[in-house]
């Protein structure tokens, strides 16, 4: 391989990505850049300019710009950070929620719409040519947190949280279908029906693939959301996935004007636990009982949404 032979594949690959937005609407009222802060913010619920600036390497005179419109716009607010009072916290209105999911929506239907053009027997060629580039450039290095991204789930995703949540506890907990028939019924009604301004599910993607999931749903109890599913792939832990997976939750139920948010476990679940008192859960009650083929003891936890956000 010579420079010539990629400079001509990048020549070709900007052209493919050019004649993704023949219409120039597709970022539309926004700049290329500017979409790619709001896609950020959008997928790192937690983050500050700093972050920002060093994830997209922008000049901090260019995005402190950018920032300022989103304020203008109503997209962000900026807060100071409980962390490091130095800095300050930017995350996204309801507003910059909506816009950002509406610039995704409209790059999804672009690629998908490219992705037509491929016929079904080429495509798994494709992805795992993606994949090699990808792996190759990358010169063997470990995957960093910033590689890690959050997302709404596409189509196969649903199914892929039945089937890893199913696989996963039973190599590790020996729990049986018993688990897999409850998670089946979970997802199964939220795809059947959920309203999207007040549940979501969110699934960690790293190399472009799964890596973890969370769901946040309507409870029983009145402005009550409650957490489910949260998973991590035990080759994708310690990369953080766990905390920003329930960062998500946390943020998206106190956006939206919930005012508690609960989830039930069991504790054996150690490190979910750890999680979860990390971010502020208080342990509400407990009760042993048998499931999935074991005898367990579930918790409920508890977060008052109300307090002072971390």
């Amino acid at each position: 391989m010579t420079v010539q032979d990629i400079r001509t594949f990048n020549r070709f690959y900007t052209n493919v990505i050019g004649a993704l937005d023949y219409s120039r609407r597709l970022y539309a009222p926004y700049t290329l850049t500017e979409s790619r802060v709001l896609y950020e913010l959008a997928h790192s619920p937690r983050t500050d300019a700093a972050d920002l600036r060093a994830e997209l390497s922008l000049d901090a005179g260019y995005l402190s710009r950018i920032l300022n419109k989103f304020e203008e716009d109503g997209l962000i607010e900026r807060t100071p950070s409980a962390r490091d009072p130095r800095r300050r916290r930017v995350s996204l209105t309801p507003r910059g929620r909506e816009t950002a999911d509406l610039l995704a929506e409209r790059a999804n239907e672009s690629v998908g719409a490219l992705l037509s053009t491929v016929p079904s027997a080429d495509r798994p060629r494709l992805a795992e040519a993606m994949l090699t580039v990808r792996e190759i450039l990358s010169d063997g290095r470990a995957p960093r947190r910033e590689d890690v991204v959050l997302r709404e789930p596409g189509p196969g995703d649903l199914g892929w949280i039945v089937q890893r949540n199913a696989a996963l506890y039973a190599s590790e907990f020996g729990w049986n279908a018993d688990y897999e028939g409850l998670v089946a019924r979970i997802v199964a009604d939220f795809a059947e029906d959920h309203d999207p301004h007040l549940e979501r599910v969110w699934i960690a993607e790293l190399d472009g693939r799964p890596m973890g999931c969370v769901m946040c749903v309507r409870d029983e109890a009145p402005a009550t959301a409650r957490l489910r599913l949260l998973l991590v792939e035990p080759e994708a832990r310690g990369l953080g996935i766990g905390d920003r997976l329930t960062t998500a939750v946390i943020d998206f139920a106190r956006g939206v004007g919930y005012r508690d948010l609960v989830l039930w476990t069991n504790d054996v679940l150690t490190a979910a636990r750890r999680i979860y008192r990390r971010h502020g859960f208080v342990l509400v009650g407990e009760k042993p009982h048998r499931s999935f083929g074991k005898d367990l003891n579930g918790q409920d936890w508890r977060l008052d949404l109300h307090g002072t956000p971390e």
